[in-house]
């Protein structure tokens, strides 16, 4: 019995701990993730009526004439048919607020979730006419609801990868595991649940999309605040996606997309600006790699600021008092006397010790 109540005390007081961190997390977020985590709930309990998820969830046989029931595109995300799904979109959500909303903005933080969960609604309802079209089952286009956050995690994750990508997760004897890798390790996992039967057929398709669409987006769209748009970092490259063994065969293919989209007139060629100002270097800078450096230094700078808060500490200076209890005006008053008492150190008389003196360590870092 003994052991049965502290259980259930250590139970009550971790549930309390984690009330008391939501509400803090919640409290703290941005108008724009408070309203997206009522929506979602809101949308779990409106799936209770089993009649209405067809008008919210897109189902691609009403998004093509006659039905051209397009605000479904808009609607879809926030409808979840899991609590636990619920739960999950809401702890992305806010994480997203926390991570990206001090970088970004909370109304490019806001086109980012319409644009990710728009564009995986719109591709993933004709990838399943691509499949009706293919094998003529009327399922695919009337029995298939596509609803939910799948695309925004992916977007979230590929958005982490971005700004901060060299963050180590976990440590392994296999390796690191660091942001770059999480993205293609989430695909990996979904698609094993998915063939487990534990997610919804269209999930897997979902959060494929969401890393395309959001990677695309960043890449070479995003609008920053100096006029330049997307980021041609080389470690936000299409191939960083992948295993190092994979990437020279990715770039292959990547590359040649890239200049039929280019040659289409769809993506443009990224623009290189050449300094030639100093005679002895030239300087080679492509659009975008400045934004990297700056999403770092403002992640670093963050993060130092939020552990200087948690050290700070009210400074106590130890009193000096006497054997009596009473403080000793002379003890206080010593560390002055004896900085005042210390001779001043003797300067070199050479010429050479002044050298020497003069002479800064050559041990700088890079």
């Amino acid at each position: 019995m003994t052991s049965v109540k502290m259980a259930t005390s250590m139970a009550q007081t971790n549930l309390s701990l984690l009330r008391q961190h939501l509400s803090i997390a919640v409290g703290n977020s941005s108008v724009v993730v408070k309203a997206v985590g009522v929506a979602v709930t809101c949308g779990y309990f409106l799936t209770f009526a089993q009649s209405v998820i067809p008008y919210v969830a897109v189902t691609p046989g009403y998004v093509i004439p006659p039905n051209f029931w397009f605000w479904t595109f808009l609607t879809h995300a926030f409808i979840e048919v899991h609590f636990w799904d619920v739960l999950v979109d809401i702890a992305v959500v806010i994480l997203c607020g926390k991570l990206l909303e001090p970088l970004w903005g909370a109304l490019d933080m806001l086109l980012f979730f319409l644009i990710v969960n728009t564009g995986v609604a719109v591709v993933t309802a004709f990838s399943y006419l691509a499949f009706y079209l293919v094998s003529k089952n009327e399922e695919f286009l009337f029995e298939t609801y596509i609803h939910g956050l799948a695309g925004y995690i992916a977007g979230f994750a590929v958005a982490v990868k971005q700004v901060m990508p060299d963050h180590v997760l976990v440590t392994s004897p296999f390796g690191k595991l660091r942001n770059t890798h999480i993205p293609l390790l989430l695909l990996f996992v979904v698609v094993t649940l998915r063939l487990a039967g534990l997610l919804d057929g269209p999930y897997p398709f979902m959060f494929g999309y969401g890393i395309l669409i959001s990677w695309i987006y960043l890449r070479f769209y995003q609008k920053h605040t100096n006029g330049n748009r997307g980021d041609m970092a080389d470690n936000f490259g299409f191939p960083s996606f992948f295993p190092g063994q994979l990437q020279p065969f990715v770039a292959m293919f990547s590359n040649t997309v890239f200049l039929a989209l280019v040659k289409v007139k769809i993506c443009k060629k990224p623009q290189r600006k050449y300094d030639v100002s100093s005679p002895s270097t030239i300087t080679i800078t492509l659009p975008g790699t400045d934004q990297d450096a700056d999403r770092r230094r403002q992640v670093a700078l963050k993060a130092l600021n939020e552990r200087m808060n948690k050290s700070e500490q009210p400074a106590s200076w130890p009193s000096l008092v006497d054997e009596d209890g009473k403080a000793s005006p002379e003890s206080s008053a010593s560390p002055a006397k004896e900085s005042l008492g210390k001779p001043i150190a003797k300067l070199p008389d050479t010429q050479q010790e002044q050298k020497q003196v003069a002479q800064p360590s050559t041990n700088t870092e890079s």
